[in-house]
C-alpha cells in the first residue's frame, strides 16, 4: 500500500444506525492511525461527498445510505476504491426480503415467511400460515431496529405497524425457537462461529449494544459436522447475494438441529462489543490486523 495514500474512514451518516456507526468508525480510525495509515474521519451527514479528498475509502456506515449500495455507487462514480461489497451485493443484502427469495432459489435453509405491504390486514391468517408465532422485520433496517415478535393478531397488527414506520415492505417470518449464531467472512475465509445468548426474548438492539447480560461463545459449542454445515451455508448465502470482501451472516439453530439463514450484513458493527472482531480474534487476528485485511481487499478489488 502506498504509505502516503489518504484513507477516508466513512462513518456516521443519516441512518437509524448512526450511533452504532459512530462507535464503529472511531474504533476503525484509531486502529488505522495506530498502524501508521494516513487515515481521517469523514461523516457524509456533516460533509458533502464532493468535498471528499481521498485515495480510498473504508466504509463503516451501517444501514441506509451506506450499506445499501447507494454510497458504493457514488464512490464508483468518483473512481475511489472502497472496502466491502459492491453496489449489487450491498443492495441485495440490505433487503431482507430479496435475500430470502435468493436463499430459497439457491435451496438454502431459511424459515417460511410472508411479505406484508400496506393494506394487508388478515393478521389471523398470517399467523396461522406461519405456525402461530412470528418475527416481524422492516425489509431494509439493521441492528434489529423496528423488529418485534408476535403471537396474537393484535400483537401482529402492532408489530407490522411498527415495522411500516421504517419500510413499505415488511417481512413476517416463522418464529424459530432455538439458538442464535453469526458467521463472519473475511476475504473468502469463513471465521469461527459466534453464539449469542441473551435472557431477552431475542437478540435485539438492547442485547447487541446496551445490555451486559448477553453472553458470547466463540468458537460456538457445536459438533464439527454442524459447524461445517453452518459455515458452508453462510458462505453460500454470502455469495448468493453477491457480497464480497468482508461481512457477517446470521443464523439460527432449532431444537431439531436444523439451521436457518436469517440475513447477510455487508457492513457489520466494529465496536468493542461487535461480533466480527470477536470471530477474527478466535482466528488469530488482532483488531488492527482485521482492519488492515479489510482495507487491503479494497485495494485488490478496485485499486
Amino acid at each position: 500500500m502506498n504509505p502516503n495514500a489518504r484513507v477516508a474512514v466513512m462513518f456516521g451518516g443519516r441512518s437509524a444506525e448512526r450511533e452504532v456507526s459512530l462507535r464503529s468508525g472511531k474504533a476503525v480510525l484509531a486502529a488505522l492511525l495506530d498502524a501508521g495509515i494516513n487515515a481521517f474521519a469523514f461523516d457524509p451527514k456533516e460533509q458533502p461527498l464532493s468535498s471528499l479528498q481521498a485515495d480510498q475509502v473504508f466504509i463503516v456506515l451501517h444501514g441506509r445510505g451506506g450499506e445499501d449500495g447507494t454510497m458504493q455507487g457514488a464512490l464508483q462514480q468518483l473512481g475511489l476504491p472502497y472496502t466491502g461489497s459492491g453496489v449489487l451485493g450491498s443492495a441485495l443484502a440490505m433487503d431482507k426480503i430479496r435475500c430470502k427469495w435468493l436463499f430459497q432459489a439457491q435451496g438454502l435453509p431459511t424459515a417460511p415467511f410472508l411479505v406484508v405491504r400496506p393494506g394487508d390486514t388478515d393478521y389471523a391468517t398470517m399467523l396461522q400460515q406461519l405456525g402461530g408465532k412470528v418475527m416481524v422485520k422492516p425489509a431494509n433496517e439493521g441492528s434489529s431496529i423496528g423488529m418485534s415478535a408476535a403471537s396474537t393478531a393484535d400483537e401482529l397488527a402492532t408489530a407490522i405497524a411498527t415495522a411500516h414506520q421504517y419500510d413499505q415492505e415488511v417481512l413476517v417470518e416463522r418464529w424459530i425457537n432455538g439458538r442464535e449464531f453469526t458467521i463472519a467472512i473475511l476475504n473468502g475465509q469463513v471465521l469461527p462461529i459466534v453464539e449469542m445468548r441473551t435472557p431477552r426474548a431475542f437478540y435485539d438492539y438492547e442485547a447487541k449494544y446496551q445490555a451486559n447480560s448477553t453472553e458470547y461463545l466463540c468458537p460456538a459449542p457445536l459438533t464439527a459436522e454442524l459447524t461445517a454445515a453452518m459455515q458452508q451455508s453462510a458462505l453460500a448465502a454470502f455469495n448468493a447475494v453477491g457480497a464480497s470482501g468482508w461481512g457477517r451472516v446470521d443464523l439460527m439453530l432449532d431444537q431439531n438441529g436444523q439451521h436457518y439463514l436469517l440475513e447477510v450484513n455487508t457492513v457489520p458493527g466494529m465496536t468493542e462489543k461487535s461480533l466480527v472482531p470477536m470471530a477474527a480474534k478466535a482466528a488469530g487476528y488482532s483488531f488492527q490486523q482485521l482492519v488492515l485485511a479489510i482495507l487491503q481487499q479494497a485495494q485488490s478489488a478496485r485499486g
